[in-house]
């Protein structure tokens, strides 16, 4: 058998045809040639080449952000006429916004004090989509849901379809990252491959660690040369890919190999992509770079711009916007960190020419009810309880239409009624703005066709520019 003929098999008939000897020579070409992460051509022409998705973990209240309810001032304190839905928890009385609401941009687009300054800035490039729903609700159903398509089993994430869809525009830096200040709840399963290789997982990065060199663990191998660990990378992959022959279809030796080279590759860029010193005075001072969210937001823009493909960065760890008490607070606190970082990002992004092709997404798992969550123990009730029936997650940028808001909840917020978009519907959009078809974006497990919608979801095409 000739090399030209070999060269046009499967690397791994490939080296399963050659001997060691010439496996061993060809092997840093050949991963080169094979890696999963090469870029890839979507279904159609794509509107949006990446994403990043501001998590805003715990379920923000839609009726004190993006959807005002004149109704709840009129019945706050009483009973509201149409009842309670069913929710995690007891619910009584409409409880109002305790946020004034107004009017921004020359689209005329609402917006609560929580978030005013993304809203005064950024409201002619924002849809919201006022009329999401979901299942159940409760936290890890709905993160799974949010960000896996399946609210009860490990399944791939979104972030993990893509990059298996598409692959990565930078084969020295993963195609998915996951930035959190700990881990939230549901942890790694939010950002899992679960089926599909282990390559496509996210890869996660505690940025609580301020240091760069911490972020990614053991990151520089300080007792090897670059030239000595590739000689030993070769040697050790050469050694696997024979072991591998006796196992033809691990998917999890194949993963292994490929982290290894990925790894390797990261060394230098990966630092230099997180370190965001390397940023002017005045960019880091708009994001607010010495807070967490600040510091994930900057680092998200450095990541996307050098080719990563999604980027996800939640806001706190363990549901901080889970205002079951004290929403009054809470929200305000919260949204004084969050709103200035995420205004700058749009900001930055038009102004580097990116947002364009860029999809930013915002929101959580769920929203909250208008009506006043019954605390245990006869506390005051201050707060709102899980609501999947009806939320708000907006989007900017990759093809989105700005200026709008898409869809409604009823009179008091609770429930989505007009032109009801379901997560899957979400991700369905998602995937078509990044070029496919979501019913064709497949991979065969266990018997069957898997998607990231599963048999649902529809494209939300009204938003779409």
């Amino acid at each position: 058998m000739t090399l030209l003929n070999s060269l046009s098999q499967s690397r791994r008939e490939f080296l399963q045809s050659t001997g060691t000897g010439l496996g061993l020579l060809a092997l840093p070409s050949l991963l080169q040639a094979g890696n999963p992460l090469s870029p890839k051509e979507p279904h159609f022409a794509a509107r949006a080449k990446r994403i990043i998705h501001i998590y805003l973990n715990g379920g923000p209240s839609q009726v004190d952000t993006w959807d005002p309810k004149t109704e709840l001032d009129r019945w706050n304190g009483k009973k509201l006429p149409t009842g309670n839905l069913t929710t995690e928890r007891e619910t009584g009385v409409a409880l109002a916004s305790p946020f004034q609401f107004k009017q921004y941009g020359e689209s005329g687009l609402w917006g609560s004090e929580v978030f005013q300054k993304t809203a005064s800035q950024h409201a002619d490039r924002i849809c919201v989509i006022r009329s999401m729903y979901a299942n159940t609700p409760n936290h890890e159903q709905s993160m799974r849901l949010m960000n896996t398509g399946d609210e009860r089993l490990s399944r791939p994430s979104y972030g993990s379809w893509l990059t298996y869809g598409l692959g990565c525009d930078n084969q020295n830096l993963p195609g998915f990252v996951t930035l959190c200040p700990g881990l939230p709840v549901a942890d790694s399963s939010n950002w899992r491959s679960s089926f599909l290789p282990g390559i496509y997982q996210g890869t996660y990065l505690d940025t609580r660690k301020t240091k760069v060199t911490d972020l990614i663990a053991n990151i520089r191998n300080s007792k090897l040369s670059t030239a000595e660990q590739r000689r030993q990378l070769d040697l050790l992959a050469a050694i696997n890919h024979r072991h591998q022959r006796e196992r033809k279809e691990d998917a999890n030796l194949e993963a292994r190999i490929q982290s290894f080279e990925l790894a390797f590759r990261m060394q230098m860029e990966a630092t230099d992509a997180l370190d965001i010193s390397k940023e002017t005075k005045e960019t880091q001072a708009l994001y607010g770079a010495d807070t967490v969210h600040g510091r994930q937001l900057l680092m998200a823009r450095r990541l996307v711009e050098r080719g990563v493909r999604v980027v996800q960065c939640y806001h706190g760890d363990v549901q901080p916007w889970d205002s079951h008490e004290n929403i009054a607070s809470g929200h305000r606190n919260l949204g004084k960190q969050a709103d200035g970082p995420i205004a700058a990002l749009l900001t930055d992004l038009a102004a580097r020419g990116m947002l364009d092709e860029t999809l930013v997404i915002c929101g959580g798992e769920f929203g909250r009810t208008p009506a006043v969550e019954v605390p245990l123990g006869g506390s005051p009730p201050t707060g709102r309880d899980h609501n999947h029936h009806g939320f708000t997650v907006w989007l900017a940028g990759g093809g989105v239409k700005g200026g709008m808001a898409y869809g409604n909840t009823d009179e008091f917020g609770y429930r989505a009624v007009e032109n009801r978009v379901h997560v899957h519907d979400l991700h369905a959009t998602m995937l078509h703005l990044m070029g496919f078809n979501h019913e064709r974006l497949t991979y065969r497990h266990a018997g069957r066709d898997f998607r990231l919608t599963d048999v649902h979801g529809k494209v939300v095409k009204d938003i779409i520019a």
